[in-house]
């Protein structure tokens, strides 16, 4: 039978019937039936895997840089730290460490100020050689950072600035600034113009507008533009190897080869500065993750 419903004013609801289909709002869509569906065990045990297989190596690494040297246990037990204090107070990885933070930071705020005034360009203003612009950025992806290194050096020798960590960081940033800029105006494109021009009305100024109402919008696209081009600078090798010569202007990855010699290479000392030299890399990603993505899929489309 038909259960009418009626409400407080004695108006008749739709007629509701207790086997009929389920409102709308609780159907469920194709996609989350068919996930439903697959057991969780042919879910989890891909994903175990991979995890496995990617932690691996960490441990490794790990379990040579905790143990004591001469060890062969897949333990490490007793502890020590002797390999740590090697490469931090003997093999100047303390000179390193900062060496690499200055040029990763310098290179994330140069990188995030120039790609957020060309985003803002790309996004907001019309020219004729537009597209052109943003083809030439694409294809400026796929020229190596080894092709470059001998016009790079030619200019950094007439500026005098070889052996200098400010060279790194224009080489970095000239390299992180195509990918930044075509993110960042993805991004800025999915912020309303509307918004801006209300700001205009009230009487502010463009840059004021962009300032007090699209700046705060684009806080998960500048995350992602910055982390990505300080983690870039701080793994990145070739800049540092051939614009630094002094080993005291030398960065992580160049101290880390110094630690392989010709006919050995102490294990236990290469583990602990691979440890030295991720543990900035995952803190970062560790407290950025959700703004990462957020960031990376927002700057992706147009919305």
């Amino acid at each position: 039978m038909t259960a009418l419903l009626t409400e407080k004013n004695g108006a008749a609801r739709r007629p509701v019937h207790p086997g009929g289909p389920p409102p709308a709002s609780r159907r469920r869509t194709g996609r989350e039936r068919a996930y439903d569906d697959v057991p969780r065990w042919q879910i989890y045990l891909p994903l175990g895997l991979y995890l496995l297989f990617t932690l691996i190596p960490f441990y490794w690494m790990l379990l040579f840089a905790l143990r004591p040297a001469g060890s062969t246990a897949l333990v490490p037990w007793p502890v020590t730290g002797e390999h740590f204090s090697k490469v931090w107070n003997e093999r100047s990885f303390a000179v390193f460490f900062q060496n690499s933070m200055i040029v990763g930071i310098a290179t994330l705020i140069a990188t995030t100020l120039v790609a957020l005034a060309g985003g803002y360009a790309l996004a907001r203003f019309d020219f004729k050689i537009k597209g052109a612009f943003m083809l030439a950025l694409l294809c400026s992806q796929f020229i190596p950072g080894a092709l470059m290194l001998v016009p790079l050096f030619e200019i950094f020798r007439n500026l005098r600035m070889i052996n200098s960590l400010w060279s790194v960081v224009i080489a970095e940033t000239v390299f992180q600034l195509p990918l930044s800029i075509i993110l960042i105006s993805g991004f800025i494109k999915n912020v309303p113009v509307s918004l801006e021009e209300a700001a205009w009305v009230d009487g502010c100024s463009r840059f004021t507008a962009f300032r007090a109402v699209v700046l705060p919008l684009l806080r998960p696209g500048l995350i992602a533009v910055g982390s990505f081009a300080f983690v870039h600078s701080w793994n990145h090798f070739l800049f540092a190897l051939m614009f630094l010569s002094e080993q005291d202007k030398q960065t992580i990855p160049v101290g880390l080869n110094t630690l392989i010699g010709a006919d050995s290479v102490d294990l236990g000392a290469l583990a602990a500065g691979g440890v030295i030299a991720a543990v900035p890399v995952v803190i970062v990603f560790a407290f950025i993750q959700k703004w990462l993505v957020t960031g990376f899929s927002a700057g992706a489309v147009k919305g």
